[in-house]
């Protein structure tokens, strides 16, 4: 079982396409509101605010924003796992500390679950549903198709194009034709089929060694010259 992710181009209509931006920019704003809440609570208070403490007030916030509803759970928890990932990058010294994101340039959101979406396809185009918004055509060809798990929602402002980026649990079959064999190169055998033939290493290393030490000895015997001593070279 191995896990790949294949992307698919989406044709939002209209209207969708309208839901997916308004999407877009709450997810945005929850990022920067998250990033908020770690930064105040820290500096003001002294406290340290994790993924946890932000994911058990999401209930509360979305009561205060009714339009959060509509995005699901699993949505706006990803986006919360989001900015803990930033922060625990920025903690290992792997990356700068977080910032807020300009709601222009936020790519997308991700179903980090099963839950609110679903993809109608055997891998080869098809459509994606999702909770809320509808079925959305999508075009693309996975190699392998397997479970859907998570899924990305991206917009490529530079393209103006939107994206589902998919990742499954699948297994992969690799088709070979007749007459396929495989091959192995190694130090003790220098090839080996996968049908049980073998063909040793070449001795030309060994005929090499033979010829250096024969010329290593004539070198030997040979003297150097001494002028004062009177012996010439031999």
């Amino acid at each position: 079982m191995v896990t790949r992710r294949i992307t698919f181009r989406l044709y939002p209509t209209k209207q969708q396409q309208q839901k997916l931006f308004e999407w877009r920019r709450l997810h945005g704003y929850l990022y920067n509101a998250c990033v908020e809440h770690r930064i105040t609570s820290y500096r003001k208070f002294g406290q340290s605010v994790g993924y946890i403490d932000q994911q058990n007030l999401l209930p509360a916030f979305k009561a205060c924003w009714p339009e959060y509803k509509a995005l699901g759970s699993q949505a706006l928890q990803a986006t919360v796992k989001r900015v803990d990932f930033a922060f625990q990058r920025f903690f290992k010294g792997l990356g700068g500390y977080p910032k807020f994101k300009t709601i222009r340039h936020y790519s997308g959101f991700t179903y980090s679950g099963k839950a609110g979406w679903k993809a109608l396809t055997d891998g080869k185009h098809g459509q994606l549903q999702i909770t809320n918004l509808g079925k959305i055509r999508m075009c693309g060809k996975a190699r392998r198709w397997g479970t859907p798990t998570p899924c990305t929602i991206v917009y490529r402002a530079s393209e103006g194009k939107w994206y589902a980026s998919i990742t499954v649990e699948c297994v992969p079959v690799r088709q070979t034709g007749p007459g396929a064999i495989g091959i192995d190169l190694g130090c003790k055998d220098a090839v080996t089929f996968s049908d049980g033939r073998k063909i040793t290493k070449p001795t030309f290393i060994q005929d090499g060694d033979v010829a250096v030490k024969a010329a290593s000895k004539k070198l030997r015997r040979k003297r150097r010259p001494d002028r004062k001593a009177g012996i010439k070279a031999s």
